[in-house]
């Protein structure tokens, strides 16, 4: 004869049942006649395991209309820290920041920033040294960091923010970029566009307009998605059976008139891609103070599509990232971070969509 189930396995069994969700707020239990019969156990004994469940206040016996759940499921919301750069940098990471705080008023997760956005890099760096310590003190469940960049030795100084998050035990989820170049990878998952990608959609666009000459130009200390870009210009011109060496490649400050000065332009039949907006504003204007007209003889664009790009002189062709999106496979691989920390890196590489406008356009 097999024993019957005792009163604790059966209280056991109810309460982990209601906890998880088996029963939700308002539920009726059934009957104790019906339990007794499930278990093979006498009414009183369900009684019992009903009376303490209440005691507890998991239900509600109400004579005459049976057990009620009155267990309420109170789930306290993650909380996540900011460490991104502000519009001043690039106008993208305000959208990202927006939408995650969009997000947070879903009320799963709550998000810290304490000013960890910034329109200067030098003052960023200060800020997100200082923002980290506080996130780690606050035991936050998880940071978005988009990696330092055009600072003084930024490669260090991201491996060693990378490190503290690590040693902190807190998931990271790195936005825009890694902090490893190609074709070393880090080991936390990364959102971005496919930028190799994207540098060929901007190569062949200009190709298309008629450019047979194409130059890539950058800042100092730029992210290695700007590597990424320039390298799918170069595979773009190549395969096109155009030229494109360094002498292809500029590396300065678009202000620098004498470097923009060794530019090769062959009229109408020249283009330049620029690894952002704010490069591609500035080169306008060093362009236009040479005599060297946009859309007669040579084509323009950047990436970001800033919100002044199109009211330039000559409104800008841009590359638009698709900002809120990046932000909500952030959350989501954050999410799935939480429940865990030791998965295999997943990289997320999105479509952005090309903004054509004037500056690529020849007259």
């Amino acid at each position: 004869m097999s024993a019957k189930t005792s009163h604790k396995t059966i209280y056991d069994t109810l309460k982990n049942q209601i906890i998880k969700e088996g029963f939700l707020p308002g539920a009726m239990l059934p009957t104790e006649q019906t339990l007794a019969k499930r278990y093979d156990v006498s009414r009183p004994t369900i009684a019992k395991v009903y009376n303490q469940l209440q005691e507890e206040g998991f239900v509600k016996k109400t004579k005459g209309l049976g057990t009620v759940v009155t267990y309420q499921h109170t789930s306290t919301p993650y909380t996540f820290g900011l460490l991104l750069p502000g519009s001043g940098e690039s106008e993208i990471f305000s959208i990202i920041n927006d939408q995650l705080l969009r997000q947070s008023e879903s009320g799963m997760f709550n998000c810290f920033w304490e000013g960890a956005t910034a329109s200067s890099a030098e003052i960023r760096k200060s800020l997100i040294e200082s923002c980290l310590e506080s996130y780690i003190q606050k035991k936050v469940d998880g940071i978005f960091f988009s990696p330092l960049e055009r600072v003084p030795d930024a490669y260090e100084l991201n491996l060693k923010i990378c490190q503290v998050i690590r040693e902190a035990g807190i998931p990271l989820v790195l936005i825009d970029r890694d902090i490893l170049a190609a074709p070393d990878r880090s080991e936390f998952d990364v959102v971005c566009i496919d930028n190799f990608s994207a540098g060929c959609v901007m190569a062949q666009h200009l190709i298309d307009r008629g450019c047979e000459k194409l130059h890539f130009f950058y800042r100092p200390g730029s992210a290695s998605s700007v590597d990424l870009r320039l390298s799918g210009v170069r595979d773009t011109a190549l395969k096109h059976g155009y030229a494109f060496t360094e002498s292809n490649v500029f590396c300065g400050s678009p202000e620098d008139l004498e470097l923009v000065k060794g530019m090769e332009v062959i009229a109408g039949k020249t283009g330049i891609i620029c690894a952002n907006d704010s490069t591609a504003a500035v080169l306008m204007s060093s362009l236009d103070d040479l005599g060297i007209e946009i859309s007669k003889d040579i084509l323009i664009c950047g990436y970001d599509d800033m919100k002044y790009s199109k009211h330039l002189k000559h409104s800008l062709t841009s590359f638009r990232q698709p900002c809120e999106e990046i932000a909500n496979i952030s959350i989501e691989l954050l999410m799935r971070r939480l429940k865990e920390n030791n998965r295999i890196p997943i990289t997320v590489n999105l479509k952005g969509a090309i903004v054509i406008r004037e500056s690529s356009q020849f007259r």
